[in-house]
């Protein structure tokens, strides 16, 4: 059979995105158990167009390519969107719940290595592997690209799957309700205070302002990274644009400017689902069969890892409160899957059992911006050790 080849546009890329999450919207409404385990829309009309995609392939021979600029402008928006959003004086409110959050996480990472080099895969998520792919290779590991992508196609499926189902377990069974929540909304709610902001309510000018704010934070990430290049160090475009947005929104707020946040917020839920949903619907699973039996025993291993760390451990340390079970679920989600998948898989779990500021600010900090310095990290000292050099 011959294969035909169609690569959509970018503008396609978006369209099809878009109806892939009304799809997603439209099975999970008439399948309520998919509501139960917390399963986003994104996720479940990604999948569903990645399984349609390999039927092409495979019963009639056509491959499907999406476009890719506008998936990773999407990513670089939303993690704009989290710096924007985040004080210094919420970041000092996360106290000891951060610290302790942080360091299972450098736990975490480090047990994915010894358990299979799963730290950039898993816990990195797609931007780390490609980040950090020609540096293993250089190191040995000659099939360091195409296993690492298989890793985080099988990976970002399995963290979708799990973390929302964990936490919702944990909140049925404990009987967890979010406590004090406008309490929790005042200490740790990244939302500007008082008067001075930049545009108001929903008004043209706030669109603006926030669209303004978005932009020079990629902007600006973009020159940390051509820096960070230069000088030999390796920075995801997704952790060098969320700290271009935190300096610049505290500098803002330093100067009496406040930028009214409700319009990047919306443009950050906007920018993360339509990310996520390009994500699944480009996953490659026609070559993930070929190498699927080594794939599903690291992925399981890693799940079996991941769990208990976060049931066990994490939880626990946290308070065994709401917010802990909230970020449990986002904890699962970029520790198996990448930050996106951690982000919207909360988002849907307080839509259903109420709000977690406190939660969404603790995995922002450690998710957006932590994990990947610490796999940065990690990845050097691995990368260092004889058993990674092959050549």
């Amino acid at each position: 059979m011959h294969s035909m080849q169609v690569t959509f546009s970018e503008i396609e890329t978006l369209i099809i995105a878009l109806i892939v999450l009304f799809i997603g919207k439209g099975v999970r409404a008439s399948l309520p158990w998919l509501q139960r385990i917390d399963l986003p829309d994104a996720v479940v009309g990604g999948l569903l167009a990645a399984i349609l995609a390999l039927v092409a392939r495979t019963a009639f021979g056509i491959e499907l390519t999406f476009a890719n600029q506008l998936h990773d402008l999407l990513l670089l928006v939303f993690f704009s969107t989290v710096g924007l959003s985040t004080k210094l004086s919420a970041i000092l409110a996360g106290g000891r719940a951060l610290i302790v959050l942080c360091v299972v996480t450098v736990l975490l990472i480090t047990l994915q290595n010894l358990l299979g080099a799963g730290g950039l895969s898993f816990a990195g998520g797609p931007g780390t592997v490609l980040a950090w792919a020609r540096e293993a290779e250089a190191a040995g590991l000659e099939m360091a690209r195409t296993v690492g992508a298989g890793a985080v196609a099988l990976a970002t499926v399995s963290g979708a799957l799990v973390a929302g189902p964990v936490a919702g377990y944990l909140i049925k069974r404990k009987n967890l309700h979010p406590a004090a929540a406008e309490h929790s909304r005042e200490i740790f709610s990244t939302a500007p205070e008082g008067s001075g902001q930049v545009g108001g309510g929903e008004s043209l000018t706030s669109l603006f302002a926030a669209l303004l704010a978005i932009s020079v934070s990629v902007y600006l990430g973009e020159k940390i990274n051509f820096w960070g290049r230069d000088n030999g160090l390796v920075l995801p475009g997704f952790v060098s644009a969320p700290l271009a947005a935190v300096a610049l929104a505290n500098a803002a707020n330093t100067c009496g400017l406040k930028l009214q946040l409700k319009p990047i917020e919306t443009g950050g839920v906007v920018a993360l689902n339509l990310f996520l949903a390009i994500s699944l619907m480009g996953t490659p699973l026609a070559p993930m069969l070929t190498m699927a039996l080594p794939l599903a025993i690291n992925v399981m291993a890693q799940l079996l890892l991941t769990i208990p760390i976060a049931y066990y451990l994490l939880y626990p340390l946290l308070g065994r409160d709401y917010d802990a079970a909230v970020a449990t679920a986002g904890f699962l989600g970029f520790g198996i899957a990448s930050m996106p998948v951690a982000m919207v898989t909360m988002d849907e779990i307080t839509k259903r059992h109420g709000p977690s500021p406190k939660a969404f600010l603790l995995i922002t900090l450690a998710g957006a911006f932590f994990v990947d310095l610490a796999n940065a990290m990690m990845a050097k000292l691995f990368l260092l050790l004889p058993m990674f050099r092959l050549g």
